[in-house]
């Protein structure tokens, strides 16, 4: 893929070079309709919400394809699929998560399900970004654990983490992505962020638990690159914008 394909990939990379923190707002397909999405677009924007994730570890509606053909209608904010299947993938998105587990044992979420939708990906066109997927134990049973079959990292072992992702960039994946969950009840501790983030050279996202601007500062402070927050937003979409200048204030070498 060209320079000029990797687009998406290359603001995050440009964004860590410059030490710069970025927003990120997950979009469960199943929690909205293609007529309500468009406030919530309007919504980013006014935060300059810096990327808008698409995705759920179950999607049973089918209005993927229109919910994102009206975020891009009300927004230019680039909308990444971070899917639960394989079947949660359109064209109309402009890039794409392509997710490995490496924090689990499960061969069909470490290579399995990638060789199933590996033409559908390729004949989409999307810009597809190799991300190594760690869950991490949020205080709570989550749905990824129990979709995927797998244990979570334990929050207490730092090491885990960073073994499993200084693996996944040497196996050359772009990105880490360190996730609790949705409904997690503990985000992931500041001190295994601090670990990773210190020892990978990629763009580290970190989601799941994330409950108010406060942690979202400090998870940036950190390490993380990316910040993802979705359950919290739905309840109360006010955050959106107070997260988002939490987010961005915490840019390296400002305190």
């Amino acid at each position: 893929m060209s320079i000029l394909m990797q687009k998406v990939y290359n603001s995050f990379v440009e964004k860590k070079a410059k030490g710069a923190k970025a927003f990120a707002v997950l979009i469960d397909p199943d929690k909205v309709t293609p007529q309500s999405v468009g406030a919530l677009a309007t919504k980013c924007v006014d935060a300059k919400v810096d990327y808008l994730y698409l995705g759920g570890s179950l999607v049973v509606t089918e209005h993927l394809d229109e919910v994102i053909q009206q975020l891009k209608a009300h927004c230019d904010i680039p909308v990444v699929l971070f899917p639960g299947s394989p079947s949660q993938v359109s064209r109309y998105a402009d890039a794409l998560l392509y997710l490995s587990l490496i924090s689990g044992r499960n061969p069909e979420l470490l290579i399995g399900q990638h060789v199933v939708s590996a033409a559908a990906v390729k004949k989409s066109g999307l810009e597809v970004m190799s991300t190594g997927y760690m869950v991490v134990d949020g205080g709570a049973p989550t749905t990824v654990s129990y979709i995927s079959n797998t244990a979570p990292i334990p929050a207490d072992k730092d090491d885990i983490a960073l073994c499993t992702a200084l693996a996944g960039e040497m196996l050359g994946l772009k990105l880490i992505y360190m996730d609790a969950g949705s409904g997690a009840r503990k985000p992931i501790p500041e001190s295994m962020i601090q670990r990773v983030s210190s020892h990978v050279g990629i763009p580290v996202i970190v989601g799941g638990g994330i409950k108010d601007p406060e942690k979202a500062y400090l998870n940036c402070k950190a390490g993380a690159d990316v910040i993802v927050v979705g359950n919290a937003i739905e309840k109360d979409a006010s955050l959106i914008k107070e997260i988002a200048n939490a987010v961005h204030t915490s840019k390296v070498g400002v305190k």
